[in-house]
């Protein structure tokens, strides 16, 4: 039987650290994209990524399963996101699209289909952008964290029917955007 994350981040505090590792694998990948898609910087997205996990090591003493382990975790790093919008505003979707790294190359590619595949791309993140950061971060944790509209009205401390006509908008903007 598998052991919910709200016990193994009981086990670490109480000096378990190997119920750290767990946990830490578990949910690298899916905390990394929201925070990298949220700042769309990767040298930043890593600091406030290993950011949020040292929010979570100096958090292990006073933890109390109140709510699920990942509304917990991504409530902290949506608080950092915050606190990093505050403090230096956002980015422009230029330098963003400058920075699409080239999508890899599949056998019997031809350039126009990467060319095609880069600019589907570049329209997702300038559809991204140009969406209200209340809308981009409903999305972001209902598509990356997994998060249920519940989980996010929680994290995000809004209305449960609020945070469904955000997402709702996010994804009527993102197929508008998409389509062709």
């Amino acid at each position: 039987m598998e052991v919910s994350d709200e016990q193994l981040m009981l086990d670490y505090a109480g000096g378990d650290a190997a119920a750290f590792e767990v946990l830490y694998r578990k949910h690298r990948g899916g905390l990394f994209r929201y925070v990298v898609r949220s700042v769309r910087e990767q040298r930043l997205a890593e600091e406030l990524f290993q950011e949020v996990w040292l929010k979570v090591i100096e958090a292990r003493a006073r933890y109390a399963p109140q709510a699920k382990f990942t509304t917990w975790l991504y409530a902290i790093a949506h608080n950092r996101l915050i606190d990093h919008f505050r403090a230096s505003g956002l980015r422009s979707v230029e330098m963003m699209m400058d920075e699409l790294p080239d999508p890899p190359a599949r056998a019997g590619e031809q350039p126009e289909q990467k060319a095609e595949v880069r600019e589907q791309g570049a329209r997702l993140i300038a559809a991204l952008e140009a969406m209200p950061i209340v809308q981009r971060e409903a999305f972001l944790l209902h598509e990356e964290a997994g998060l249920s509209v519940p989980e996010i009205a929680e994290v995000t401390g809004t209305e449960v029917e609020a945070t469904k006509s955000r997402l709702r908008y996010a994804v009527a903007k993102l197929r508008e955007a998409l389509k062709d």
